[in-house]
C-alpha cells in the first residue's frame, strides 16, 4: 500500500520546481495600471487593501476620490494617521442621483482628474488609486482619450488603481491587471441598509 504521506510529499515537491521555474522566469517590474470593476461590491475595498500594503512598506500614497462626497468613511478616518504618507483628495459631490446637477459633477470631475495629473506627476508616490473614475467616464465628465493619455504618460514605476463599475473596454485593454467583481448576493436586496465598516 502505498505511504501516503510520502505521495503527498511528492507531489508538492514537484508542484514547488514548477513554480520555482515559473516564477525564476518573471524578472520585470514596473508600474501598473490595475482597474476594478463589476457590479459586486468590493472595488474600492480591494484598492484600500493596496493602499494599507503600500503604507506597510512605508511608501507614499496618493488618493484622489471622483464621485464620493463629504461623508465621513471609515478608511479616511483611518488614513488620518498617516498623514505623512497619504494625500486624499476628496472632489466628488456625490453620487450622481444625488446632485442631480451635472454642470456641477462634470465641474467636479474636471477638478479631480487636474488632481489625478497632478499626483501622477509627482516622484515621491509609489501608488495612485482614482476611487470611481470609471463612473466619470461612463457619464462621460471627462474624456477617455485624456485619461489614456495621462495613464500612457505617468512614471514608469508608478503604480495607479482605477476603481469604479462599467470599465471603458478601451481602459482594460490599456491596464495591466484587471479584476471584475461579480454581485452573487447582497444584503441591500433584503432591505439591509448600508452599515458603517463594511459600506463606509
Amino acid at each position: 500500500m502505498p505511504d501516503l504521506d510520502e505521495l503527498h510529499r511528492e507531489k508538492k515537491a514537484r508542484i514547488k520546481a514548477a513554480k520555482d521555474r515559473l516564477y525564476g522566469s518573471k524578472t520585470r517590474e514596473k508600474g501598473l495600471v490595475i482597474v476594478h470593476t463589476g457590479t459586486g461590491k468590493g472595488k474600492s475595498t480591494a484598492a484600500w487593501g493596496l493602499v494599507m500594503r503600500t503604507l506597510g512598506h512605508g511608501r507614499k500614497v496618493g488618493i484622489v476620490q471622483f464621485v464620493k462626497g463629504r461623508r465621513e468613511t471609515g478608511e479616511r478616518r483611518f488614513l488620518e494617521r498617516f498623514s505623512e504618507l497619504v494625500e486624499i483628495r476628496v472632489m466628488g459631490q456625490g453620487f450622481t442621483w444625488e446632485t442631480q446637477d451635472r454642470a456641477r459633477d462634470i465641474a467636479a470631475a474636471r477638478a479631480a482628474l487636474a488632481e489625478a495629473e497632478r499626483m501622477l506627476r509627482d516622484p515621491e508616490l509609489h501608488l495612485v488609486v482614482l476611487d470611481e473614475l470609471n463612473i466619470v467616464l461612463r457619464y462621460d465628465y471627462v474624456p477617455l482619450t485624456e485619461v489614456l493619455t495621462m495613464l500612457e504618460n505617468k512614471r514608469p514605476d508608478l503604480h495607479v488603481v482605477i476603481t469604479g463599475r462599467n470599465a471603458p473596454r478601451e481602459l482594460v485593454e490599456a491596464a495591466d491587471l484587471v479584476t471584475e467583481m461579480r454581485l452573487v448576493k447582497h444584503p441591500f436586496r433584503e432591505g439591509v441598509k448600508a452599515q458603517i465598516g463594511i459600506e463606509y
